[in-house]
């Protein structure tokens, strides 16, 4: 980390231009690769799409609670359910339903 000796602010690295740049006052410094190397470090975001890693459930599913629902595939009117977080955390989560007969699997957005 390197702090601004203007203002006292943090100073960030401009890899680019080969400085470091006080995003609040403008001051800029040389920056120096080998020697302010411990003074750095690049970090990326990772985000994953909401479809990403959605996972079915196909054993033991009769450890799984079942609730009163026609099934869309073949009318029976008993499935296993389950929730499940598929999008931002802000938003409501999905439910998903398996038929305790045919096996077919689908979700219900809430």
């Amino acid at each position: 980390m390197k702090f601004c000796p203007k203002c006292g602010n943090l100073m960030l690295p401009d890899r680019k231009k080969k400085v470091w740049v006080c995003r609040v006052c403008g001051y800029e410094e040389p920056f120096d690769e080998e020697k302010d190397r411990d003074k750095t470090r690049i970090t990326q975001k990772v985000e994953h799409k909401p479809d990403e890693e959605i996972v079915v459930i196909e054993q033991d599913v009769k450890t799984l609670p079942t609730t009163k629902v026609t099934c869309p595939k073949c009318g029976n009117d008993t499935a296993y359910w389950w929730e499940m977080q598929t999008r931002a955390g802000d938003e409501p989560s999905t439910i998903f339903y398996k038929c305790t007969k045919c096996g077919h699997v689908w979700r219900a957005y809430e």
